[in-house]
């Protein structure tokens, strides 16, 4: 089957079909994007590894570390060396992922469901760890609805920018976005003469300016 994998041809969003024994489907995905994200998070680990051989610091739990110890080679007298055979192995995987299905649905079809409960799954990831829900007891049903119609609110809200980060081409995370928000500065001065204000907000960073875009509104609205 990993003959099989590797013989295929990789055409970005190509879909390839593989019929096991048992009477399964193993549907062979391609993305370029994918293809990216791999060797990146690749050479950004290797990159530790290297440093840290280079400097003779390396520690029992960088071996251990899930993704690193397949590229490491520990040889008898216990020298710890970067096997770059691995690396170049590793790197044919770069942008594949196998779906397993023994249903009769299209390949697109399965590729699709199974993105919809990767979404889902991300759903909860950013509810409990960047918007900090957590369960709380309530004796009122009218306290319940209320605790979830703010929860699905925040979310809406997080989806929403993330959405417009995207939209502007802003290079940043949610979260980033966020931090840098937080330490941008509005000055707002009284006019002496007509009792008016004049507001500035100040970019003074590079982040500043890179989420500068979100504060911008058309002449209409100002």
């Amino acid at each position: 089957m990993k003959n099989w994998i590797l013989e295929q041809n990789k055409e970005n969003y190509r879909s390839h079909e593989y019929k096991r024994n048992n009477g399964e489907r193993l549907i062979l995905h391609y993305s370029e994007t994918r293809a990216k994200k791999d060797a990146y998070n690749r050479e950004r680990g290797i990159a530790r590894l290297r440093k840290a051989c280079k400097s003779g610091k390396l520690t029992k739990q960088q071996v251990n570390k899930r993704g690193y110890n397949k590229f490491l080679e520990i040889s008898k007298n216990i020298e710890v060396v970067i096997n770059e055979q691995k690396i170049a192995e590793d790197s044919l995987w770069d942008g594949l992922k196998g779906y397993i299905t023994n249903t009769s649905l299209e390949a697109d079809r399965v590729i699709a469901e199974y993105h919809g409960l990767w979404v889902v799954e991300r759903a909860f990831r950013i509810s409990k760890g960047s918007l900090e829900m957590r369960p709380m007891f309530h004796f009122t049903e009218r306290r319940i609805e209320s605790h979830v119609c703010i929860c699905f609110i925040a979310y809406k809200v997080y989806k929403e920018l993330e959405r417009i980060i995207h939209e502007k081409g802003i290079p940043l995370s949610v979260g980033k976005v966020l931090d840098a928000a937080k330490t941008i500065t509005t000055i707002r001065v009284e006019l002496p003469e007509n009792g008016g204000f004049y507001t500035k907000t100040l970019f003074l960073t590079d982040k500043h300016r890179a989420i500068q875009p979100l504060f911008d509104r058309p002449d209409k609205e100002k």
